[in-house]
């Protein structure tokens, strides 16, 4: 299904308008992102990503699961797979105040290993996770309900 994708553009289009809603989304989301190939890779973050920001019934505990894959493949040092670790990252942590949480742990986690991606990953995401603005919605959304 992804196998043809060479830009990112159109592998994170596909991902945004087709994929996401898939009733296989989570489970291609984790196969994919543990792929060799760049954008087959990047399809699979971009679809955690998404699937952290569109589906409100989704329990904590599977997104925890990205969390120990987003840890596991964030080495990679190639610039559209990075950037897709981050995003998934970043969306998982402004869920809600537990899981952002455990994101800012990941990425405190990442930040130790001796790699010029994780270090990029876990400060950008830890400067957004950790952000005033965010803290403050993530905290009025545990008092709404």
């Amino acid at each position: 299904m992804v196998k043809d994708f060479d830009y990112w553009e159109i592998c994170d289009q596909c991902i945004m308008k087709l994929f996401k809603n898939a009733s296989f989304a989570y489970k291609k989301a984790c196969e994919w992102s543990s792929k060799k190939e760049e954008f087959i890779k990047r399809a699979g973050f971009v679809l955690m990503a998404c699937l952290a920001a569109s589906d409100k019934e989704a329990e904590n505990e599977q997104f925890e699961k990205f969390l120990q894959i987003i840890k596991r493949e964030s080495n990679d040092n190639r610039v559209h797979v990075k950037k897709a670790v981050n995003w998934a990252l970043r969306q998982i942590g402004k869920r809600n105040q537990e899981l952002n949480k455990k994101a800012i742990k990941t990425a405190k986690e990442i930040q130790k290993y001796e790699s010029q991606s994780t270090k990029w990953i876990a400060l950008d995401a830890l400067r957004e996770l950790k952000s005033e603005a965010i803290q403050k919605r993530l905290k009025k959304i545990k008092t709404q309900k």
